[in-house]
């Protein structure tokens, strides 16, 4: 059975495992109505429009 050789550091172990738990930012799009950024494909929350039309009714 294969053993290491030698005990792995903590600063290389760590350099390995650096890059797979790093967040990714969702994708952020601007609502064509008002120019709020909200997430793709849902409800925009200022102005409650969804694919150029109102879904949800927000007062001014």
């Amino acid at each position: 059975m294969a053993v290491p050789k030698r005990k792995i550091s903590k600063s290389r172990r760590d350099k390995r495992r650096s890059s797979v738990w790093k967040l990714v930012m969702p994708g952020m799009a601007k609502c064509p109505k008002c120019g709020e950024y909200n997430l793709s494909y849902r409800v925009c929350k200022e102005c409650g429009s969804y694919d150029g039309k109102e879904i949800i009714k927000k007062e001014a």
